[in-house]
């Protein structure tokens, strides 16, 4: 009988163990893993760090829960609008733009009006 002999996907040494064993060591199955999802894990750090800053800037725009604001005070704080995490459009017809609990929603004149969904730990 002929023992088939394993090389370890990421550094190509002898496999010794199981018979489904793909890697020689922990450290070889980590960087192989990290390796794979290296860039989905990337992307998705850059977006929740511009969604937590954005949060930042408006919980510090807005230190009382209601606020009006201009729109150059919001990008000169380095908010981007690109980056949000749900809506909510009223029965007005207002659209409210939300970084987990705080929102703006634009109005007249580039102002915004500030506010902080209270019920948002609740819906969750």
């Amino acid at each position: 009988m002929e023992i088939l002999k394993k090389y370890c996907l990421e550094c190509g040494k002898r496999v010794v163990g199981r018979a489904d064993k793909k890697f020689c060591n922990d450290g070889c199955r980590n960087d192989f893993n990290n390796k794979q999802n290296g860039s989905a894990n990337k992307i998705m750090k850059n977006i929740n760090y511009a969604l937590r800053k954005n949060r930042r800037i408006l919980l510090n725009l807005n230190p009382s829960g209601e606020s009006r604001i201009t729109g150059q005070q919001l990008q000169q704080a380095g908010f981007d609008f690109k980056y949000l995490t749900h809506t909510y459009t009223s029965q007005t017809g207002a659209t409210y733009f939300f970084c987990y609990e705080q929102a703006y929603v634009p109005l007249e004149n580039n102002y915004f009006a500030l506010v902080v969904d209270k019920d948002y730990a609740r819906k969750q």
